[in-house]
């Protein structure tokens, strides 16, 4: 099996003092072991920078750009980039109508895209809600 990964798993990996940190690396960890493909997107890597880049008092993380590349190459040599291209943005255009997708929630619509034209039907995320509309298995951390 397969699993994409949530930007909030891979910000949560390199954060140790944050709470869920120990669930995120655990969860990965376990899937690691058991043999699965863990997958990311170049929006993931998008949104990473966006958050690691960001001065702490706005809610990022304050990164350097060296720390933050250093990461990003980290997350590269663990993971699986996952394409996306005009297949998935045909997807995300037809999800975001059928499904009335709006604001910040594009963005997910975009991964679950991705992951229906790849063939990938497991999402490892925090915000397993905000999945819910979709027909595929968003997973927590906390049960893997």
């Amino acid at each position: 099996m397969a699993y994409q990964l949530d930007t909030n798993i891979l910000l949560r990996i390199i954060q140790p003092n944050h709470p869920m940190h120990s669930e995120a690396q655990r969860a990965v960890r376990s899937l690691i072991a058991n043999g699965e493909t863990l997958y990311y997107l170049p929006q993931n890597i998008r949104e990473f920078w966006n958050v690691c880049t960001r001065p702490i008092e706005r809610n990022g993380l304050g990164l350097d750009h060296p720390q933050v590349e250093s990461e990003v190459q980290r997350i590269e040599s663990l993971f699986v980039l996952l394409e996306d291209g005009i297949p998935v943005y045909q997807e995300w255009r037809r999800l975001v109508l059928q499904h009335r997708v709006s604001g910040v929630q594009v963005h997910d619509c975009y991964i679950v895209a991705a992951m229906t034209v790849r063939g990938v039907d497991k999402l490892l995320t925090f915000n397993t809600t905000d999945f819910k509309r979709y027909s595929i298995d968003a997973v927590d951390p906390a049960t893997v």
